[in-house]
């Protein structure tokens, strides 16, 4: 047999293997999974077991100069095949070579050589389970539908558009031969320092699980039956805490009590277990000096046994091994395994060798890992592979794909950026625009897909996004063709972003010809923010626009000429000494491959902006509070105000519309309630105006007075309506009494006794509640209509 394997080979993705294999079943869940897998651990070797704990990277699994790059072709190296699958039998394998994206039919071969490989080389036919970070679409398969980052499908406030970007993700992906998503990110995005935040789904931790509960519903099937070849594993994270670290930067430690993190971090966890999620992966970090990948109180104690985690729990990239290296809480590499499988993980993402496999084998042939932990690992693993399907049908075929990259799923992106995109500011109804405008297009985004996708896309940082992006239109292209007379659009970037270099590469045009080209055009839109970025390398030492780009505004709005400002970001960069000069804005995210058409329906009134911020857009860099801080935030000293939270930039919920709607009659059903009851709630919503709009009704609740000091307000429900011109529509709206509970000094979840304010679109309403009740932790978290 030749040595290598070429992977370009028209290799046909149905093994002979796999023909005497037993036929799929059509609902694997209703057969006795669980006895299958005790049945299966019982036969295998200690390191069969090791093997099946171990996750490791595809580059390592190719020829290439070293573990980390592989060569191009790419080419599988069959004498690391043979090791990774007949020595060590691996049980899985994640990651994309050279961290590129691949064609879909790359892909499959690929992951079917993979399968194929490590079923001829297993004893007891055990599949790999492979993994990749789809986080927004089938992310790493360059033909793939990709839809806005989670902070843009937040901002639609519209669960319903994200339950279906997940049915597109996990049927691209399978079409690719991938069951497994390292998606969703539920980690509360409350720190726009924080260089991940826009992988999240905002700071509210309501949204956030409502979101990530109807993604999961997506991925995994709405009758949560992941084994449906149409659907994918998901895995929620990063649990726990990782997105508040003291200092604001990815990867480094975090102060946060446990109260909080019960109450604002939990949540969002807590509802994507309830939804059935497969996989969750753990935080990176460390909190209050306790690496969480060590941390047998948050994996073991909280997740498994408090939530009831029944899926599998893997590592983050090489985070054991950072125990020794980074944590400094093992003395060496084994140890730190030690520590991280005796806590509660189960798989490793190793992710570049297999020591890992060898010191499983040694700690537990010395007594330092327990049999009963490791086979609890291999179970949960086993498990996900029987739930998946794989035992099954270990590998896809394309042709049962014939949706892959259809019209019908480029309309569902489109939708979802169009009510992503977010109106911040309309001066004078200076939108929309009209079609036969002269419009100077201006900005470092204005004529580049790579802000648009942002990172995870094609590629780790997003740095090869305009590699695969040549049939997508950027914003200065989209508005050019939408125009009723195209000529009369001109592009002048003025500020331009570096293609392959990090995202704080920018450099000047000629923005000394801005003001002689602005003099023959009736708007300036200039398209700011940010370049992509992912993990340590958005680390950022200030969240101000950057100076050039603040400059190029200055210079648009001296020319007198009317400047809308379009915002291209991954978080909220910081505009306040610029926003007096633009006569809109519109905060677009990161709304991917349809970002740009999005946006010029948006700016020419073809669409309606209906996109809400899912976090508090910060005015000052020094207060960055969200918008459930506590009353001393906005303290008064005789009668001036000494916080500075009060003053943000745009208050979380907000966005405008080019419709006007008016709220009358907040009503709850009654006026007082007992534990376990359900508040419900009517308000009267017109559109007092002549088109049709989407609005999104929000209901926050205050609480007057608690034992531990309460935040200002929080949402409790949320609704989206469509109003044609002027409908009045009476929306009603309900959440559990018990959301009005919070976590204590004891970190136990206690119901007081007292009055809270309800209010929606200005007006409010007190109710009361009679009797105090401690819950034990153990209230579900209520779901919006």
């Amino acid at each position: 047999m030749n040595r290598h394997i070429l992977i370009s080979l028209l290799l046909s993705p149905v093994l002979v293997l796999f023909s005497c294999m037993r036929e799929i079943k059509n609902n694997p869940a209703a057969d006795d999974i669980d006895l299958k897998v005790k049945e299966l651990v019982s036969q295998m070797t200690l390191e069969e077991k090791a093997g099946q704990m171990t996750q490791v990277t595809l580059d390592l699994l190719t020829e290439g100069i070293s573990p980390e790059k592989s060569n191009e072709p790419l080419v599988l190296d069959t004498a690391i095949l043979k090791e990774a699958f007949g020595k060590y039998k691996i049980g899985s394998v994640l990651n994309a070579a050279n961290n590129r994206a691949r064609d879909r039919e790359t892909w499959n071969r690929l992951i079917g050589r993979i399968q194929e490989y490590a079923l001829a080389h297993s004893r007891l036919k055990i599949p790999v389970i492979y993994g990749l970070d789809m986080i927004h679409g089938a992310s790493y398969v360059a033909e793939a539908t990709l839809f806005p980052q989670q902070i843009g499908m937040a901002a639609t406030w519209n669960p319903g558009l994200i339950s279906r970007a997940g049915e597109i993700t996990a049927y691209e992906s399978r079409a690719a031969g991938c069951p497994w998503t390292f998606s969703p990110v539920m980690d509360l995005g409350s720190d726009p320092r924080w260089p991940r935040q826009w992988e999240t789904f905002g700071e509210d931790p309501l949204l956030a699980s409502a979101m990530g509960s109807a993604l999961i519903s997506g991925l995994q099937g709405s009758s949560n039956d992941p084994g449906d070849v149409r659907h994918i594993a998901a895995c929620l994270k990063h649990y726990l805490g990782y997105s508040q670290p003291v200092s604001g930067k990815d990867r480094t430690p975090a102060l946060i009590p446990m109260s909080v993190l019960r109450e604002y971090h939990l949540p969002a966890f807590r509802k994507g277990v309830e939804s059935g999620a497969m996989a969750v992966m753990v935080n990176s970090g460390e909190i209050n000096g306790t690496p969480v990948h060590a941390s047998h109180e948050l994996i073991t104690g909280l997740l498994k046994e408090e939530l009831g985690f029944k899926g599998l729990v893997v590592s983050d990239w090489q985070d054991i091994e950072f125990l020794h290296t980074r944590h400094k809480v093992a003395a060496s590499h084994k140890e730190a395994v030690k520590i991280a499988v005796n806590a509660g993980i189960d798989m490793s993402m190793v992710p570049y060798n297999f020591r890992f496999a060898d010191y499983v084998v040694e700690l537990a042939g010395e007594g330092e890992i327990p049999m009963s932990r490791i086979d609890d690992a291999v179970s949960r693993i086993l498990r996900v592979k029987y739930l998946l399907g794989l035992f099954d049908r270990p590998v896809t075929k394309q042709s049962d794909y014939p949706g892959f990259a259809s019209a019908d799923f480029a309309c569902d992106a489109r939708r979802t950026a169009l009510e992503s995109i977010t109106l911040l500011k309309n001066e004078g109804d200076v939108l929309p625009l009209p079609a036969d405008a002269k419009i100077l297009v201006c900005g470092p985004a204005a004529n580049n897909m790579r802000p648009l996708l942002g990172g995870w896309s094609y590629s780790w940082q997003g740095n090869l996004v305009n590699e695969f992006t040549e049939g997508y239109s950027t914003i200065y292209e989209a508005i050019r063709d939408l125009s009723s007379v195209p000529g009369h659009i001109e592009l002048l970037e003025g500020v331009i972003y570096s293609d392959t270099g990090e995202f704080r590469n920018e450099r000047k045009r000629k923005p000394d010809q801005l003001a002689g080209k602005a003099a023959k055009a009736d708007y300036i839109v200039i398209c700011a923010g940010e370049n992509s970025y992912t993990e340590f390398s958005g680390n950022d030492t200030g969240l101000d626009l950057s100076d050039n780009q603040q400059e190029l505004i200055r210079i648009a709005a001296s020319t007198g000429k009317p400047v809308i400002l379009v915002l291209v970001q991954g978080r909220p960069r910081i505009i306040r000494t610029v926003e007096p000069l633009a006569k809109a804005i519109l905060n677009a995210y990161l709304p991917g491959n349809y970002g740009g058409e999005a946006l010029a329906r948006i700016l020419f009134g073809e669409t309606n902006p209906s996109g809400k911020l899912p976090y508090t857009y910060p005015k000052y860099s020094y207060s960055l509070e969200p918008y459930y801080h506590k009353h001393t935030e906005v303290l008064k000293i005789k009668g001036v105000p000494r916080g500075t939270a009060a003053e943000p930039q745009y208050p979380f919920g907000f966005g405008l519309s080019y419709s006007r709607f008016v709220y009358r009659e907040l009503k709850p059903d009654k006026k007082e309630y007992h534990p376990g009851e359900t508040v419900r709630i009517s308000v009267k919503l017109q559109n007092n105006s002549g088109r049709e709009g989407m609005e999104t009704v929000q209901v926050f609740v205050s609480d007057h007075y608690a034992s531990l000091t309460p935040p200002v307000k929080r949402l409790r429900a949320f609704s989206k309506v469509m109003l044609q011109p002027g409908e009045t529509r009476t929306v009603n709206l309900e959440f559990p009494v018990n959301d009005l509970a919070f976590v204590n000094q004891n970190n136990k979840l206690i119901l007081e006794k007292g009055d809270f304010t309800l209010s929606a679109g200005g007006l409010s309403q007190t109710i009361t509640v009679t009797e105090t009740r401690v819950l034990e932790g153990k209230a579900k978290q209520g779901d919006p209509d």
